[in-house]
């Protein structure tokens, strides 16, 4: 049998064609998730998980966000999770942007007539602000937690933390050389593309932060054309918001769940005049 008619498996070795998948412009499966609102769907909320972590840990968030009637959906970046690519390795940054335009663009032909917002988390951060300024036009918000915008000398130590260490479908090993260079390359893409930036933004960021630097969100406030922008500082709160203490993960659902909700209100309220 010819070897290419063997169907390609995850890195968990399960065969793609019973994972809900895309096939990216290099060939790569690339592990997808889906939550879809029981009631019609009022919007579209992209997430773009961080460095080292997959898309599965953003299933309670996604949950609340359903609650909401908005279609969220997700997938697991190039070398991440349950996606194809060797571990923590993409040959340029923008493989990432690239891929998840990709994703967005899939669904807005099967949904035209919806509003899209983009969430992206530390590096996740990063690919959202890259992402919407190529498409300055194309969403209606969006929202950052704890965004990489900066370089900071912890960005090469991983997370610890107890549901982080537990998860098989995270990476363990060290930051790869090759992988932070090409942070370094995305963090001066940011720089370039915030002046351009002109759509409603809220970031939330915990004051003791040790992986994407505080100074990052604050300079982001300072330099996007924005109107419509809002920084959050969660005091003495650190990198994953989403996933802390129930008092600030708790306050941190809240304020995104009410900012989506009237950004994806004023949307609708656009198209319909």
């Amino acid at each position: 049998m010819p070897e290419e008619s063997s169907p390609k498996r995850s890195p968990q070795n399960i065969p793609y064609k019973d994972l809900p998948h895309i096939v990216n412009a290099d060939g790569q499966h690339l592990f997808c998730r889906y939550w879809k609102p029981a009631a019609t769907p009022r919007a579209l909320v992209f997430i773009a998980h961080g460095a080292g972590e997959h898309c599965g840990r953003y299933d309670d968030l996604a949950q609340r966000l359903t609650g909401l009637n908005l279609f969220v959906f997700a997938h697991d970046h190039v070398g991440h999770g349950q996606s194809e690519g060797d571990r923590m390795v993409v040959s340029d940054f923008h493989v990432f942007i690239r891929d998840s335009l990709q994703h967005i663009d899939l669904m807005k032909k099967e949904h035209p007539e919806l509003p899209i917002l983009i969430l992206g988390h530390s590096m996740g951060g990063a690919i959202s602000i890259l992402t919407a300024s190529e498409r300055p036009s194309e969403f209606s918000g969006m929202l950052l937690i704890s965004p990489l915008v900066v370089a900071s000398p912890e960005v090469a130590t991983p997370i610890k933390m107890e549901s982080y260490t537990s998860d098989p479908l995270v990476y363990h090993g060290g930051m790869k050389v090759s992988f932070v260079i090409q942070l370094m390359n995305a963090i001066a893409r940011i720089e370039r593309a915030l002046p351009k930036l002109t759509l409603p933004i809220l970031v939330l960021h915990g004051s003791s932060d040790k992986l994407c630097d505080i100074k990052g969100s604050y300079l982001l406030m300072d330099t996007v054309q924005s109107q419509d922008k809002t920084l959050k500082v969660y005091e003495e709160a650190y990198h994953a918001l989403h996933k802390e203490l129930p008092e600030v993960s708790t306050s941190v659902f809240t304020e995104i769940l009410t900012w989506i909700g009237q950004k994806v209100s004023a949307a609708g309220e656009t198209s319909h005049t």
